[in-house]
């Protein structure tokens, strides 16, 4: 085949991923094309704003053909080298380091990320927090939260997440009482029903804590990916229905050792002289 100078890009790339697609398999047809053509535009086209936009197409939860998170922190690596002001850039990069359990790295990058946008990116502070929480500083963590709260009171993650940093930090009274206001917000929210349902067992409220379980085992079994994917956009989709089965056994277990302290509390009530 001949071609002129009338062929356009297209064509000739339509023309390459074919030929792979022989050689590999037409299940990989469309991935083929969209990695071939992230390659051949970025190199026409190496910006910042190329660069950032194949990041997020291979960060998001929502797109599991796409998602790739070495890839995403490829593109985010070349939009820092062509422009280390880029918005948003080290939130991604931070988000990514954290993912894989690198910590001190995703600390660095969310400072850095803090430094230059400040409250005009407060999700960082929300990403900050995630990680200080991880590290096991929960004071710091706690405080995090609370700044982000003050841009975004109603967030039931961030409020979710404040309340398992009270928690770890042996402020049960005020984790039951953070996640009991959200709830009048979001009702059946298993995530905040859980957590609820923890620290009202810490708090030795037996009763109130069995209530919240049972609420959240109905509410968590008819979770479904999609809801999932929402609460964890970062995350590999193609890992949800596991994480939607582990949270289901962690509600049961719950349950369990609610309902066996709640009987236990109530045997040692009825001796009482």
């Amino acid at each position: 085949m001949i071609f002129t100078t009338r062929t356009s890009k297209a064509s000739l790339l339509l023309l390459v991923v074919l030929i792979l697609a022989g050689i590999f398999g037409w299940g990989g047809l469309w991935k083929s094309y969209t990695l071939l053509e992230e390659s051949v535009m970025y190199n026409l086209d190496p910006t910042a704003v190329r660069a950032f936009t194949y990041g997020e197409r291979h960060f998001s939860a929502r797109n599991a053909s796409a998602y790739d998170i070495e890839r995403a922190a490829y593109f985010f690596g070349k939009a820092a080298d062509i422009d280390p002001t880029y918005p948003y850039l080290y939130h991604e990069l931070a988000r990514i380091a954290f993912l894989k359990g690198e910590f001190e790295t995703a600390m660095a990058l969310i400072d850095m990320q803090i430094a230059q946008m400040g409250d005009k990116a407060p999700n960082s502070y929300y990403i900050r927090a995630l990680i200080e929480g991880y590290k096991g500083e929960y004071a710091a963590s706690a405080k995090d939260y609370e700044y982000f709260l003050k841009f975004y009171p109603t967030n039931w993650a961030a409020v979710n997440d404040y309340a398992w940093v009270l928690l770890k930090a042996g402020r049960a009274r005020e984790a039951a009482e953070t996640t009991a206001r959200a709830l009048e917000w979001f009702p059946d929210n298993p995530w905040l029903l859980n957590t609820n349902a923890t620290a009202l067992f810490e708090t030795r409220e037996y009763a109130k804590a069995l209530q919240a379980a049972q609420k959240a085992s109905i509410a968590v079994s008819k979770l479904s990916e999609a809801a999932w994917l929402q609460a964890y956009p970062g995350n590999d989709p193609r890992i949800a229905n596991k994480g939607i089965t582990a949270f289901k056994k962690a509600v049961e277990d719950n349950i369990h050792s609610i309902t066996l302290a709640l009987a236990s509390s109530t045997v040692q009530s009825s001796v009482k002289p």
